[in-house]
């Protein structure tokens, strides 16, 4: 969609207000993104103007934590695209058949569903070692990381939690249900931490053996895509696995530093 001059520059005075009082950097992701989700505020606010709502973000606490909760890549489910889970599943086996500590860290890990999905794999496949699984999963959002540390689902007209965790022999053995409730049990939170990190802003971690950044790369701006890209690298360790979302891609500069174990799943194991 094209603006005109007048409302292109309130627009981005709405970025501007963002970037001055939200934790969050406007610029790294790409505008339409922006715009559909900013603009969905506008209208749960009924604000007509990006001025009026510039003005609404200077003052109201409340609205600027709404924004960035709207911001946040919270779109997810228990094993989302399941094939690719069945690559991980190789992959875990392996690892830990090395008699080796298995470190994943899914990022962004939104209301908890993907690194609770990694527990309990590693719990349900008996050729894996679940006592060297450790997971972590970290997102810029407090409001879903405090709903990822509770570890409590709904079914809804949208969300059919029972169907999503089909890909398991047995899933009452991870999760308690009460009606529309699912409760993820204790022995599969313990395998999961979850903390405060901004891929943009805090760059990386201590090397991790499988890094998961599923469908975040397709709302960052292409200008900023090598730098977040160089921060899940440095996060890697020397043989570690990273998995992109399933229209996602390693950057053609960067192909010759990785092995596709699956191509067609997004999974590649750094060379």
């Amino acid at each position: 969609m094209t603006r005109d001059t007048e409302t292109e520059t309130a627009f981005e005075g709405v970025l501007r207000q963002i970037d001055d009082t939200v934790p969050f950097e406007p610029g790294y992701y790409n505008e339409s993104y922006l715009d559909r989700r900013i603009t969905a505020r506008m209208r749960r606010r009924d604000t007509e103007s990006h001025t009026e709502y510039e003005r609404l973000l200077r003052e109201d606490d409340g609205e600027r934590q709404a924004l960035m909760d709207a911001l946040t890549i919270n779109v997810t489910e228990f094993f989302r695209n399941p094939e690719m889970w069945d690559v991980l599943r190789g992959v875990l086996r392996e690892r830990t058949a090395e008699q080796r500590r298995v470190r994943v860290w899914s990022a962004p890990s939104a209301d908890g569903r993907e690194p609770y999905s990694v527990a309990m794999l590693a719990c349900d496949d008996p050729e894996i070692d679940e006592s060297r699984v450790e997971v972590l999963g970290s997102d810029i959002s407090e409001e879903a990381l405090d709903n990822a540390r509770d570890g409590v689902y709904h079914t809804t007209r949208t969300t059919d939690i029972a169907a999503e965790l089909e890909p398991l022999s047995d899933p009452d053995r991870y999760v308690e249900r009460d009606e529309d409730a699912f409760r993820v049990r204790r022995e599969v939170q313990r395998l999961v931490d979850f903390e405060t990190h901004d891929l943009i802003r805090d760059g990386a971690r201590d090397p991790f053996d499988v890094v998961l950044c599923r469908n975040l790369l397709i709302y960052i701006d292409v200008d900023h895509k090598g730098a977040l890209f160089d921060t899940l690298e440095a996060s890697l360790a020397d043989d570690g696995v990273l998995v992109l979302g399933m229209t996602e891609s390693v950057p053609p500069d960067r192909t010759d530093r990785y092995e596709a174990i699956d191509k067609r799943r997004r999974v590649f194991r750094r060379a």
